[in-house]
């Protein structure tokens, strides 16, 4: 956004969505991927009609929040196991919950926005495909399940 004189000294722009990490709990954080989707919350709508309501038809209220999967997407390195070993916890209604934190990043690297996922747990792991005659990075994809999602503005 150019000022009356051409230059673009003080102009506000929107961020890029290319620069971003993502800090998966205690021992995983810093992991890079390659894409990251699903951080959205909705309201349920409650249809409610009062009982001397002259009019025919029903107010709508907000209702209880729902939270979407988180989907994450990375290269497969040698050795790299985490998502495996993460998802290979839970037993029988138990697993380790974490705080996960995606991090927006600016030209310097300092966080601009960050979205902060509370006890977080994965629901669902895909491994890549394997194509003989392909030429792509074996990509892995975790979903994530949550029960808050958080936004929070950088300094």
């Amino acid at each position: 956004m150019a000022v009356e004189d051409g230059s673009t000294e003080g102009a506000v722009w929107p961020m890029p969505k290319f620069r971003f990490e993502v800090d998966l709990g205690t021992d995983m954080t810093g992991v890079a991927f390659q894409e990251v989707s699903g951080m959205d919350v909705e309201n349920q709508i409650i249809e409610y009609r009062k009982s001397n309501s002259p009019e025919f038809s029903t107010e709508k209220m907000p209702g209880i929040v729902k939270y979407g999967n988180i989907t994450m997407k990375r290269g497969v390195f040698v050795n790299d196991n985490i998502f495996w070993d993460w998802h290979a916890q839970i037993t029988m209604n138990t697993i380790e919950r974490r705080t996960v934190l995606i991090k927006l990043l600016d030209e310097g690297g300092d966080v601009t926005m960050q979205w902060k996922l509370d006890n977080a747990w994965p629901t669902k792991i895909s491994s890549t495909d394997l194509k003989s005659d392909g030429n792509e990075v074996a990509i892995d994809t975790i979903e994530i399940a949550h029960e808050k999602l958080t936004i929070t503005n950088g300094g």
